[in-house]
């Protein structure tokens, strides 16, 4: 008999980092010499309106097409470099603290942890493998016989095109969709989040909060972004504080019981 599997669905912007993944690594572009310094301009001030207006259809096509465009005859190769080369730099200290205990919590629960998100498979792949989750599901651009980008999108992951790619995912993977949680921001994943039993609105924008409130869907604040090394570090500060306290439990200067939290991590 085949295990029906459950998954935690992210999407990335607003949800699992503070800041739009796209538009982030503007200055390690520019370093590498990829973009001129009025685009690198542009991709700041950008940022600084998505930052503080949110995200709606006309915008997010505009920032598509802007990105195909600075992108076209790049060589993917060299992008996927410069992205994992500077991901702690660049993306590290834009994490909610929120989004990473959750993720901890459904791995302890046995479920998948996926990111999906209309960023590039180049920046998602090297952050699922920095994030340890389970799979990606991301935007794909065409490359030519040369690996160059040609400025056309191959799949766009967006809006009722998640939801495509997540019903392929759980068909080939066996994942029930109905047991399964998703988190965003944004409207334009309300279909992602209705494809789930267990939809979640992060950091809502208006046209979200409404929808979730009249479904009766959990609303989340995440506002504490950190660095994963930082919070190892605590992590292990607060496993020595334990062992020191269980240590004189044993000893009888002290009372009390230690509990123990192990992480189970389930793979497909």
């Amino acid at each position: 008999m085949i295990k029906v599997m459950e998954a935690a669905f992210f999407d990335l912007d607003k949800t699992v980092i503070a800041k739009a993944s796209m538009l982030a690594f503007g200055p390690p572009f520019y370093k590498e010499g990829m973009i001129s310094r009025r685009t690198a301009i542009r991709t700041a001030y950008a940022q600084l309106i998505y930052r503080h207006l949110g995200a709606n259809d006309r915008k997010l096509a505009m920032l598509r097409e802007t990105v195909l465009a600075i992108t076209k005859g790049w060589d993917q190769n060299r992008v996927t470099q410069i992205v994992t080369h500077t991901l702690s730099e660049i993306v590290e200290p834009l994490i909610y603290q929120e989004a990473l205990e959750l993720m901890e919590y459904h791995r302890n629960q046995g479920r998948l942890i996926y990111l999906v998100s209309a960023s590039p498979i180049e920046i998602l792949t090297p952050l699922g493998e920095y994030l340890d989750v389970d799979g990606v599901i991301g935007s794909k651009s065409k490359i030519d016989h040369e690996g160059r980008y040609t400025g056309e999108m191959e799949f766009y992951c967006y809006g009722p095109y998640k939801v495509e790619a997540m019903f392929e995912l759980a068909k080939n993977e066996g994942l029930s969709l109905k047991d399964s949680y998703a988190y965003s921001d944004s409207y334009t994943d309300i279909p992602m989040l209705e494809a789930v039993g267990h939809p979640i609105a992060v950091n809502p924008d208006r046209v979200l909060s409404k929808r979730a409130k009249e479904k009766g869907w959990e609303i989340l604040t995440f506002s504490k972004p950190v660095r994963i090394k930082d919070r190892k570090r605590s992590s292990k500060a607060q496993t020595t504080v334990a062992a020191s306290a269980a240590a004189l439990a044993v000893a009888g200067l002290a009372t009390g019981a230690v509990v123990r939290k192990q992480r189970n991590h389930s793979k497909s």
